[in-house]
């Protein structure tokens, strides 16, 4: 008996359920629209589940450990041993709990939850395909449609995913041993936070990156201050080289070859590999071309200021709608798809977008570097506080970094760079800057809670007037 053959309709169909997906289907549940989600994975999508908040769990525990085994200085002595499956345990817990907690809130909210995977019949159907034996399928047709389908780990030639040796993120933070040796390919934020995450468990981790140096678009002195640290963690880096293939060892881990734009090869040990080089958009299980969706040439369904594609009432939002392909930019992309369906005048506004990368130390950004605020023809102002004069970062035994503002020549804020402990966090400040239109002088007027870190962008802020009191002036 096949189950599941059945016809239902719904007002706003959404596509999987990750950060963009599950958010627009209870913004537009709460506009009182009727919503069926699918998801073919998991609740929360890649983010919850194998990407941002499993890692950022790993990198947590690694800090706690590292930081009691390193604070001789502050005359704590300890050697703390690290239980990777216990840690593991813990980090699915937390998984866990908030995935349970996207699919409690989408059903508190009234939406339809199906299981499966949705591909379009045309632009006003879909067919969703349930998993597992003589589960059957199910139409849906609706009247809006938001896609929501996320990217995925670009996997190398040579490299495939399904060999053990080879990793890619989720399945590194899933390994249950620490490998002695990890050969990690691609030094952009991902390769950069795991290595350093692996490093402090104790892998001995070499970063293959065919650049000239990590964590590309960041600037030349954000990123020399993380490779510094990864570098005193024992890091070591191979610039211009690409990785080409890799082969069983004799001593039963494995050989990484790679290769320079020369045609030099170099070998590297290991016992696994762990590649990140980017990600991909999911489309190829859509069957969008019966929809009329075309990708772009990149593999993206390009979208406008309401979030919709080139057909008429299919939106998308998140990864597959490109660049930034971070969660809480999917989230907002989400929120303003679903309202714009409800008939509200929502536009997707990028001008203020932080981004944060959480190695050690934390980088995090927002708006225009001082460079890209000149190539749009400002005459930028810039103002920088080092965290090696903040008492607070001080107290805390990390003071490598600083905060930089960038502002326009009539003091409006434009940009914000900031590498040191907590930038992830400190880099809501000069976004709601931005976002208001707000001048140096409303947060160099503004308080700031002493001792703190926060205090650093008030006082870039001051810098930035050639009046900082504890930085010298420019």
């Amino acid at each position: 008996m096949v189950v599941g053959d059945v016809t239902t309709g719904t007002e706003v169909l959404v596509i999987g359920a990750g950060p963009g997906g599950y958010v627009a289907a209870i913004r537009a549940a709460q506009r009182d629209l009727d919503v069926t989600l699918v998801e073919r994975d998991a609740y929360g999508g890649v983010c919850l589940n194998r990407g941002c908040i499993p890692s950022k769990a790993y990198i947590t525990a690694t800090d706690v450990a590292h930081e009691a085994a390193t604070a001789e200085e502050m005359g704590i002595h300890a050697d703390p041993a690290v239980d990777l499956e216990g840690m593991l345990e813990w980090k699915e817990g937390v998984v866990d709990r908030l995935t349970g907690g996207v699919e409690k809130l989408c059903k508190a909210n009234g939406v339809t939850l199906l299981e499966g995977t949705a591909k379009f019949v045309d632009e006003g159907t879909v067919r969703v395909e349930h998993d597992g034996e003589g589960q059957g399928a199910e139409t849906v047709a609706f009247e809006d449609c938001i896609v929501s389908t996320g990217s995925r780990p670009i996997q190398l030639p040579g490299f495939s995913f399904d060999d053990d040796p080879v990793l890619d993120s989720a399945d590194l933070l899933s390994l249950s041993t620490v490998p002695d040796r990890l050969v990690v390919v691609g030094a952009g934020y991902i390769g950069m936070e795991l290595s350093t995450v692996f490093a402090k468990l104790g892998s001995d981790v070499t970063v293959v990156e065919m650049l000239d140096d990590v964590l590309p678009g960041y600037e030349a002195d954000v990123a020399r201050v993380v490779r510094t640290r990864a570098e005193s963690l024992g890091v070591d880096f191979e610039f211009g080289e690409g990785a080409s293939g890799w082969r069983d060892a004799a001593d039963g881990g494995i050989v990484v070859t790679t290769e320079t734009e020369d045609g030099e090869e170099s070998t590297y040990g290991a016992d696994r590999v762990l590649v990140a080089v980017g990600r991909e958009p999911v489309t190829d299980s859509l069957d969008a071309e019966a929809a009329g969706l075309e990708p772009n040439d990149d593999g993206f369904f390009e979208t406008d200021e309401r979030c919709e594609t080139a057909v008429d009432g299919i939106y998308a939002v998140g990864d597959v709608a490109g660049d930034p392909m971070l969660a809480h930019a999917a989230s907002a992309e989400g929120i303003v798809a679903a309202e714009a369906i409800a008939g509200e005048p929502a536009a997707f506004d990028a001008q203020a977008i932080p981004a944060a990368v959480f190695t050690d130390p934390e980088i995090a950004t927002v708006g225009l570097t001082a460079d890209e605020a000149a190539a749009e023809g400002y005459d930028p102002v810039t103002g920088e506080m080092p965290f090696n004069a903040s008492g607070r970062a001080l107290t805390t035994g990390e003071t490598e970094g600083f905060v930089r503002v960038v502002a326009s020549e009539d003091g409006f804020l434009l940009g914000a760079q900031i590498v040191g402990p907590e930038a992830s966090e400190l880099i809501a400040e000069p976004t709601l800057a931005i976002e208001m239109g707000a001048r140096l002088e409303d947060v160099a007027s503004t308080i700031h809670t002493h001792p703190t870190l926060s205090e650093a962008t008030m006082e870039a802020v001051e810098n930035a007037l050639g009046q900082a009191i504890h930085t010298l002036n420019r």
